[in-house]
């Protein structure tokens, strides 16, 4: 299915930040994979961590705790000052995740509020309740019916959040740099201020 035009080339090969394709020519990425490379493409540390991790447990199933789960879930909390977290395959996933438990947040601290404010082109994911929550132009209508819940308002307005938070407001949802909006910062007046307003007036 396709889910963006995509060229005739065909890459086979990625090293650093080049690519080849069948055909043997080479372009340097700008893209890395849509900014999920980090590192590049086929960086000799992440392939021999794959590698030892692929030659001795690949996947005993979330229902059950692995070595390597627990010691990244220790580092990463221990980092950033948090009691738990949750692994996720993509940024979408991990969306759907942050939508959930404000959902449920809402639910038993709210009485059961449940929308959550974004912004106007926002993007958040490619799953049903992630496209809802992202503001970009014609998603209401692609795959409708559309998840409801989803409030949007202007980018970097702190006065238009503040307005749209209402009794069943359980979120504020934002991107802190908007990236398919045209790689846009979010102030950093308007961060803190979220940050206050959303203590302040809707979820203490």
């Amino acid at each position: 299915m396709e889910i963006t035009a995509r060229p005739p080339t065909v890459f086979v090969k990625g090293q650093g930040s080049w690519l080849t394709d069948s055909a043997g020519k080479v372009y340097l990425d700008f893209i890395q994979g849509w900014a999920v490379n980090c590192l590049g493409h086929s960086p000799a540390p992440l392939v021999a961590a794959i590698k030892a991790q692929a030659e001795t447990l690949i996947n005993a199933s979330p229902a059950f705790y692995n070595q390597p789960m627990l010691d990244l879930a220790a580092a990463l909390t221990a980092a950033a000052g948090l009691e738990r977290l949750f692994f996720a395959n993509s940024g979408a996933e991990a969306n759907e995740g942050a939508i959930k438990l404000a959902r449920k947040w809402g639910r038993i601290h709210r009485g059961g509020a449940h929308e959550i404010i974004t912004t106007h082109n926002s993007f958040h994911g490619r799953t049903l309740a992630t496209m809802a929550a992202s503001g970009k132009a014609g998603w209401d209508d692609m795959s409708a019916p559309r998840v409801p819940g989803f409030v949007k308002v202007p980018f970097g307005d702190l006065n238009a959040v503040a307005a749209a938070i209402n009794v069943n407001t359980t979120a504020v949802m934002v991107e802190p740099i908007q990236g398919e909006a045209g790689v846009i910062d979010a102030p950093d007046a308007y961060m803190l201020g979220l940050r206050v307003l959303t203590e302040e007036r809707a979820f203490s």
